[in-house]
């Protein structure tokens, strides 16, 4: 006798199958745990970029071989999945697909059975419960507690159960009072397929934010390499043009070059050099006019204040040393 298939089943696979024939990328979603209000949510709120849809893995698998895509990549998506669902977008690729299932994540406490996702870590410190029966709840399920101070506190920081292990229900009833809630809930990507390529939901995880600041970081190092070999393109001839034109100023006066950019430089350094001069003159030698500009640069370092001022002993003996050691007796001793 032939077992008659439900005719609800072959329109399932008839709806699935012409979703796994559209343009666009194909993904399955485990959305094991997910409360069915979250879940009416979350599909109102992703119905206009994707069509998700639920179906038991073996309508799934009759489906996935009607529309001919491979088994192999079927079974690698299905992997882990225990609630699979459906989803195909024609207005997203996978990696835009991945990240906007993921918003949708959140997490729950931990029942009784839960498998941990991630090693459960309990840091040390204290918590917001008062001294009471607690401290002996929390030692029974392996977390170390104790009074300190008025409060409970965790004595030391242990990782309650590890990935991969089951969580027992007290120990998800303590970690519920410790607000941690291990166990995420959402619509979990297992796997796309785009292009007739898979990709596992770990390869659609990226990190956008060290994507960004990586690329930031190598067109920064790409134009100052592009500068500094002397590169010309779009983006450098501005830093290259007024490099040189740095450069080239800075030649012209180290070789006084006159010009209308290089003379104000040239007569600034000349003007310092005629100061430093006179200052070493005998101040008879000086005219007014050169005794009140010495006055003046003298007036102006004093009110500039360094952090490295010299005590005001120091200031005093510099200042009579070259009334000291002056021999110089006016210009006519430079000519003899």
């Amino acid at each position: 006798m032939i077992p008659k298939v439900a005719p609800w089943k072959k329109d399932r696979v008839g709806v699935l199958t012409d979703l796994l024939k559209q343009e666009g990328v194909v993904g399955i979603i485990d959305v094991e745990g997910v409360p069915a209000t979250a879940m009416i949510g979350m599909r109102n709120t992703l119905r206009k970029q994707m069509t998700l849809t639920m179906a038991k893995k073996t309508l799934v698998r009759r489906a996935w071989k009607k529309a001919g895509l491979g088994e192999e990549g079927l079974d690698e998506l299905l992997d882990g999945v225990r609630l699979p669902m459906l989803v195909h977008s024609d207005s997203m690729n996978a990696f835009q697909l991945y990240a906007e299932l993921d918003k949708t994540r959140t997490g729950r406490a931990a029942k009784g059975g839960d498998i941990a996702p991630n090693d459960i870590i309990i840091e040390e410190g204290p918590t917001t419960f008062p001294p009471g029966p607690i401290v002996g709840e929390f030692n029974s399920v392996g977390i170390p507690a104790k009074i300190d101070k008025g409060k409970v506190a965790i004595v030391k920081t242990v990782t309650a159960v590890e990935k991969g292990e089951e969580i027992s229900a007290d120990l998800g009833l303590m970690l519920s009072k410790l607000d941690i809630n291990p166990i995420e809930i959402g619509l979990i990507l297992s796997g796309a397929i785009e292009g007739g390529i898979l990709m596992p939901a770990d390869d659609l995880n990226l990190d956008l934010d060290g994507f960004t600041a990586s690329v930031k970081t190598a067109t920064s190092g790409a134009f100052n390499v592009a500068c500094n070999i002397g590169w010309f393109t779009n983006e450098t001839v501005t830093a290259l043009l007024s490099k040189a034109v740095g450069e080239a100023l800075s030649v012209a006066v180290e070789a006084g070059i006159p010009n209308s950019e290089t003379m104000p430089i040239l007569i600034s350094r000349a003007h310092s050099h005629m100061l430093s001069v006179a200052g070493q003159m005998d101040s008879s030698a000086l005219g007014e006019d050169l005794a009140n500009a010495l006055g003046s640069a003298a007036t102006a370092a004093v009110a500039a204040p360094t952090s490295n001022e010299a005590p005001a002993e120091e200031a005093v003996a510099e200042e009579e040393e070259p009334e000291e050691e002056a021999t110089f007796g006016g210009l006519g001793d430079m000519f003899g």
